[in-house]
């Protein structure tokens, strides 16, 4: 990402952690909080093993955990955390953020009272505009405050501007540019590693020309703003916050595969498949897609596939002319296919009939009946 060097850490931890999470994956959630609170209390903290905590099916188990582990794994040091200056309202992006808190009233518990959730939302202006007074060089952007507003949920203000201010810097960095070249970037490699994982989909994917748009929030917000059950959100922030920052966008590719049937039964049509992913279904396993992104990374880290994901942006912003010239050729070559499948069909079908009409004639009325009830058992087998 930012750095090569930190950024090949980052593959080499994440790696480490998730080919070790494994053979500790077994505990039962009590044997869990205990290993959890036992690496706590460790001197120093054993930062590695909190990570393969965090990574393992069931995360860090509850918001109280959280709220020591969090800190741990950004290495923040939450007594150390600057005083808030008073010129937030002087910032270029205050009337923005004042506007999408404002609108963000789902992502609150629904029971909350109003005079506690307007507390909060105070609260949340307030973090985002600390952030962003002390870093000049970040800019806003919309669905930012769907990240900070999780965090507040679980910790304190004061903590929460602190984590937020290192995610800023580090994994959230690429998409707080002043444009979206960077987030496109990590867009770009979605169908490399769909590609790897199943090439059938990608090409029906690349055909419709769905593209990258209907995971965008996802990435942007690491799907606070499109999952409706808060644990599901904390459990994947537990996971982010203990893996290599391109990790969202293999948990994008895991939920793309987990569905692959739905799509591929799908009209190859950009508008219905767009439809189709852009809204999460409720029910999702979590632990499993947690899971099969992590083999994804280790299977394709992000370094394995950079040239591809170049050769992706490349094409992506090629110009319409260019892209639907492509798309006819392809439309054409599949046309073409399935041409070939079809006269292959009908060559064997006539083969059939021509050897059943032989052998009718050969073998008279009997042989005819006992071949068509093995012709009949035979479609009634594989047709079921």
């Amino acid at each position: 990402m930012n750095s090569n060097h930190n950024s090949e850490k980052k593959t080499t931890d994440t790696k480490s952690n998730h080919e070790n999470y494994r053979s500790k994956d077994d505990l039962t959630k009590k044997q869990k909080v205990a290993a959890i609170k036992k690496t706590l209390k460790s001197d120093p903290v054993d930062v590695d093993r909190l990570r393969q905590l965090a990574i393992s099916r069931g995360g860090l188990i509850n918001d109280e955990l959280r709220r020591q582990c969090w800190p741990k794994l950004l290495n923040v040091n939450i007594y150390g955390i600057s005083k808030k200056p008073e010129n937030l309202k002087e910032h270029r992006d205050y009337n923005q953020v004042v506007l999408d808190v404002a609108r963000s009233l789902k992502r609150f518990p629904p029971g909350m009272r109003d005079e506690q959730r307007l507390v909060l939302q105070d609260q949340l202006i307030d973090v985002i505009m600390r952030v962003l007074v002390k870093n000049p060089e970040l800019h806003y952007y919309q669905g930012y405050h769907d990240i900070c507003v999780t965090f507040l949920l679980i910790v304190s203000e004061d903590i929460a501007f602190a984590l937020v201010d290192q995610l800023s810097t580090n994994h959230l960095r690429d998409f707080m540019e002043k444009t979206m070249e960077k987030t496109t970037k990590i867009l770009s490699y979605l169908y490399p590693i769909l590609g790897k994982a199943n090439p059938e989909l990608r090409e029906f994917m690349e055909l419709a020309e769905t593209g990258t748009i209907f995971c965008l929030s996802w990435l942007i917000t690491w799907f606070g703003h499109v999952l409706s059950d808060f644990r599901h959100v904390v459990r994947l922030y537990d996971f982010f916050l203990a893996c290599h920052p391109m990790m969202p966008i293999y948990v994008a590719a895991a939920i793309v595969l987990y569905r692959q049937e739905e799509v591929l039964q799908c009209e190859c049509d950009m508008a219905m498949i767009h439809s189709l992913l852009s809204k999460i279904p409720d029910g999702l396993p979590y632990e499993q897609l947690i899971s099969k992104a992590g083999d994804l990374y280790l299977q394709y880290p992000p370094e394995k596939l950079e040239q591809e994901a170049n050769l992706q942006l490349k094409k992506s912003q090629e110009p319409d002319s260019v892209l639907k010239a492509r798309r006819r050729q392809k439309l054409k070559e599949q046309q073409e296919r399935r041409l070939v499948v079809m006269n292959r069909q009908e060559h064997g079908s006539r083969l059939v009939k021509v050897t059943v009409w032989a052998l009718t004639a050969a073998v008279g009325v009997a042989a005819y009946a006992v071949m068509y009830a093995a012709t009949d058992l035979n479609h009634w087998w594989y047709g079921h």
